[in-house]
């Protein structure tokens, strides 16, 4: 059973009460208890965590370096900003799913960068909530290629 991070940035922590227009009425409890359901069903443990600091999310790569075998990241504020925390995910060896609730693309053109793509294998953006199962999925089919190979 490989351990699969799911990682949250800043204000996700608000998730069904913030802009519910944009980011729906889901809370992160909601999100956490479905892809724990999720991780169960394809033989995989989940570490879920959200922090509005960025040395916390930092320090959990780091963890993630030890005891995990793929990260599920939404990053939020911090995509656009953090080059520490590209600086983190590139020490790490396992696959990394960037997630977006809402599609970035269409909204303010400063959404449109993200540090975490130069690392991310992939990135998933626009699907709401449904974006972090569908991350968990493409990491556990990486996470299994990788182990026959």
């Amino acid at each position: 059973m490989s351990l699969i991070y799911v990682l949250n940035g800043p204000n996700l922590d608000l998730l069904g009460k913030r802009q519910p227009h944009i980011y729906g009425h889901e809370t992160l409890a909601d999100v956490e208890a479905d892809c724990r359901k999720l991780a169960a069903e394809l033989g995989h443990e989940i570490r879920f965590h959200q922090s509005n600091r960025e040395y916390e999310i930092i320090d959990w790569i780091h963890e993630a370096r030890e005891d995990g075998a793929g990260i599920v990241i939404n990053p939020a504020a911090f995509t656009h900003t953090s080059l520490a925390i590209l600086d983190a995910l590139n020490t790490f060896e396992g696959p990394v799913i960037e997630i977006h609730i809402s599609n970035v693309h269409k909204r303010e053109s400063f959404r449109h960068h993200s540090f975490v793509s130069h690392r991310a294998d992939g990135v998933i953006c626009g699907l709401g909530t449904e974006g972090y199962q569908l991350g968990i999925r493409r990491a556990a089919t990486m996470i299994k290629a990788a182990s026959k190979s």
